[in-house]
C-alpha cells in the first residue's frame, strides 16, 4: 500500500516539509500540493532530487489552487507537464478515499 502526502507549505518552509516527508517515504507514494505550494513546483522537484526521493507514483494539485495563479505564471510553470493531474474538489475526496492509499498524511508548515 502507499501513502498520499498532502503538502501545504510556503516557499520558506518547503524544504523542511520535504525533509519531513522523506522520513517515511516509500516507492509508490504520491504528493498532493495544496494552496500556494503548487507555485513552487520547480523548487519541489529540485528538493526531491537533493533528498533522493524516488518512485513517486503521482504529483497532483487542486484546480482551485491552480486557478489562483496568474495565467502567465501557470504557463511558465508548465504544470500540465509536471503534474500527474489537476483535481477538482470531488476528485480530491475520491483520491483520499482511494484504496490504493492506506494512509493520507498532511504536512502543513
Amino acid at each position: 500500500m502507499a501513502t498520499l502526502y498532502q503538502l501545504h507549505s510556503p516557499m520558506d518552509t518547503l524544504r523542511r516539509g520535504i525533509d519531513e516527508m522523506s522520513r517515511t517515504w516509500r516507492t509508490g507514494d504520491s504528493i498532493l500540493l495544496l494552496g500556494t505550494t503548487v507555485a513552487f513546483i520547480d523548487w519541489l522537484d529540485a528538493y526531491l532530487g537533493d533528498i533522493e526521493i524516488e518512485g513517486i507514483a503521482g504529483i497532483y494539485a487542486l484546480a482551485d489552487d491552480v486557478s489562483q495563479l496568474t495565467t502567465n505564471t501557470t504557463l511558465k510553470l508548465n504544470l500540465e507537464a509536471k503534474l500527474s493531474r489537476i483535481l477538482t474538489d470531488n476528485e480530491w475526496v475520491e483520491l483520499t478515499q482511494d484504496t490504493q492509499f492506506d494512509k493520507v498524511v498532511t504536512i502543513a508548515l
